[in-house]
């Protein structure tokens, strides 16, 4: 049974699709079950988010209030979560994250936003499945 669940999200379809399948994967002792979200902010993106926010607290908030809603769906369900925002490149950042918890599994979509780096980077899951050190399931 999996207690301790690291959900890598940005709020793409895929990573949606990999919350869904982790609600129905604990739905039968939600209650014993902790979701932490986790959403890894690159420097282009936090570029970005600083000049369209003004200031560097206010993207913060503006990025934990993205997944709010998805939060709240899970508390309503009895499944606590919580969302934890990493700063650096996605891969890098959820690895070195991943491993230094105590996570029972880690759950990511198949396919991120960034179409780009998934094609010519190779894919922020294919590098988790290769170097989380807990088992890692990817969501298509």
């Amino acid at each position: 049974m999996f207690e301790n669940i690291l959900l890598a999200t940005d709020g793409s379809d895929h990573s949606n699709r990999a919350i869904d399948q982790t609600v129905k994967m604990v739905s039968p002792y939600k209650e014993e079950v902790q979701i932490e979200l986790v959403y890894a902010v690159d420097g282009d993106t936090s570029k970005s988010d600083i000049l369209n926010f003004g200031s560097a607290d206010t993207a913060t908030v503006k990025r934990k209030e993205m997944f709010l809603n998805t939060v709240q769906e899970l508390e309503s369900q009895g499944i606590k979560a919580e969302v934890t925002i990493l700063h650096g490149e996605p891969e890098e950042v959820i690895i070195e994250h991943a491993n230094k918890h105590d996570y029972d599994c880690v759950v990511v979509g198949s396919r991120g936003r960034n179409k780009f780096q998934t094609l010519v980077l190779g894919s922020v899951s294919h590098k988790l499945m290769k170097y989380v050190k807990c088992p890692v399931m990817v969501v298509k």
